[in-house]
C-alpha cells in the first residue's frame, strides 16, 4: 500500500485538522531557509496535535548531528529526513543513535541510482525529489519515468511538485520499492497551511482502491 506524508506543517490547528485525514506521516521542516520553517523553538502543540499512529518526521538540511539528535528527543520525532549533502558516515552516526533515517536525493535525467549504493546500509528509506536551486523545493516534478531505472533494495518516498490531480499517475507507478508519496506546497492555501479538503480527498483516492 502506498503511504502518504504531508510535509511542511507548522500550525498547531492545521496539524490537528490534517491528522483527521489520517496520513501516515507528517513532516516538520527545521531548515531556516524554508517558508515552512517551524522556527528554532517551535511550540510543542505542533507535535502534540499529531494523532497517534501518524509518524512525525523532522526535515533537516546540512544540520549538525548533535542538533538533530537533541531536537529529535525534545520534540518527540519518530523519523529524520536529511535533505542536504549529508555523508554516509553522518547517516550512520544518526542511525546508530537509534534514529530512523530518510535520505533525500535530487533527481535529474542523468542521475545514476548506482551512486546511492554507499547509502543503502546506513539509511532506512530514500526520498527522491526534483533538483532545484531553492533548497525549500521547486514545486515541480522530475521525470517519473526515471524511476524505472531504480533497482536498489531500499524503499523510497516520491516527492516534488505532487498535486491533487496526480493520484492516478501515482497509483500506476509499478516499482516494487515505491513506499510513500510526499505532498506539500500544491495542497496549501498559504505556506505551511494545508487545504483540509484537498488533502483528505487525495488520501482517500490513493488509499481506497488499495484495500
Amino acid at each position: 500500500m502506498i503511504r502518504i506524508k504531508v510535509c511542511g506543517m507548522c500550525d498547531p490547528l492545521n496539524v490537528k485538522e490534517i491528522s483527521d485525514a489520517k496520513p501516515d506521516f507528517m513532516g516538520f521542516i527545521f531548515y531556516p531557509g524554508s517558508p515552512r520553517y517551524v522556527h528554532e523553538e517551535p511550540e510543542m502543540a505542533i507535535f502534540h496535535n499529531v494523532s497517534p499512529g501518524i509518524k512525525r518526521i523532522g526535515v533537516f538540511l546540512n544540520e549538525s548531528n548533535h542538533k538533530i539528535l537533541d531536537l529529535s528527543i525534545r520534540k518527540g520525532l519518530d523519523m529524520i529526513q536529511l535533505h542536504g549533502n549529508e555523508s554516509p558516515v553522518s547517516c550512520l552516526q544518526l542511525k546508530s543513535a537509534g534514529l530512523t533515517i530518510i535520505k533525500a536525493f535530487n533527481i535529474t535525467d542523468d542521475f545514476s541510482f548506482e551512486s546511492l549504493m554507499q547509502y543503502v546500509p546506513v539509511c532506512d528509506y530514500f526520498l527522491f525529489d526534483t533538483k532545484s536551486e531553492n533548497p525549500g523545493g521547486s514545486g515541480m516534478k522530475f521525470n517519473w519515468e526515471k524511476l524505472k531505472e531504480y533497482s536498489l533494495d531500499k524503499p523510497f518516498f516520491l516527492s516534488g511538485g505532487i498535486g491533487p490531480e496526480d493520484a492516478g499517475m501515482i497509483k500506476s507507478i509499478g516499482n516494487r520499492e515505491f513506499f510513500a508519496v510526499d505532498i506539500n506546497s500544491r495542497f496549501e492555501i498559504a505556506p505551511g497551511i494545508k487545504d483540509i479538503s484537498m488533502v483528505k480527498t487525495f488520501i482517500e483516492e490513493i488509499k481506497n482502491e488499495q484495500q
